[in-house]
Order: structure tokens, then C-alpha cells, then sequence
């Protein structure tokens, strides 16, 4: 983490907020900025579990700031709990606003995933490093 409190790590995903998702007001959708994030913690949790995975948990998610038509939204994960077959994971989604290029946390919640073999089913995981 820098001065700023932004994550270090390079973001797990990148995009820019669009009008398509947004509000009458401007408000980019918080199931827009969800599904951000759920992709950028399917793809930290598809590299640590070597393999293909599955959301099966969304929790303790915290909507901190409005994101902008403009926005430049950043998504940090973070590896928290590795089980036998599944793997919690901390998404900080982030931000560079278009108007000022001010950057700020707008939202961070914890998913869980499991990690499935090819019929669907939960496989053990096999953690880097093991």
C-alpha cells in the first residue's frame, strides 16, 4: 500500500464506467460495480487455485463512494483464506476520477470461491506454493 492507501499490486482489472451503466443521475450501478468485481476475484482465484472456479459466496460488501460516467475503475485482490477447496479473496475496488484524477476507494467486499473440476464439482485446491 502507498501513502495514499492504495494497493500496491498491480489492479486484477481495469475498466472504464460507462453511460450505458449508470443511473439518470450519473451514479454508475452498485450491480455494475459487483459484477467488476467479481470478475477481477474469479481471475486472482482462478490463478491461485489453478483452475476453474466458482463464486458461491458474496459478503461483508461496503459501498464507501459514488463511482462517475468517466471513472476509471481499478479492482485489488487479495488472497485472505485458502481452503480445502475453496479460497476467500478481498476486492478493494478503487478509482481515478475523469473530472480531477483524484484516486479513492469507492467499494471492498469478500468473496468466496470454490475451485470445480470439469463436470462442476468442488475439487481440492492446489494453493501456489504447494
Amino acid at each position: 500500500m502507498n501513502s495514499s492507501g492504495l494497493p500496491s499490486t498491480v489492479p486484477a482489472l481495469r475498466s472504464v464506467a460507462m453511460p450505458a451503466d449508470a443511473n439518470p443521475n450519473g451514479d454508475i450501478f452498485g450491480g455494475w460495480l459487483m459484477s467488476q468485481m467479481d470478475l477481477a476475484g474469479g481471475a486472482h482465484a482462478y490463478q491461485e487455485a489453478k483452475g476453474r472456479t466458482a463464486t458461491v459466496a458474496v459478503d461483508a460488501m461496503s459501498f464507501h463512494l459514488p463511482v462517475q460516467i468517466g471513472d476509471l475503475v481499478s479492482c485489488y485482490c487479495e488472497t485472505i483464506r485458502v481452503g480445502h477447496t475453496s479460497i476467500t479473496i478481498k476486492v478493494e475496488t478503487w478509482v481515478k476520477r475523469r473530472s480531477n484524477g483524484r484516486e479513492e476507494k469507492v467499494t471492498e467486499g469478500l468473496f468466496t470461491f470454490v475451485a470445480i473440476d470439469d463436470e462442476g464439482r468442488p475439487r481440492p485446491v492446489t494453493s501456489h506454493g504447494n
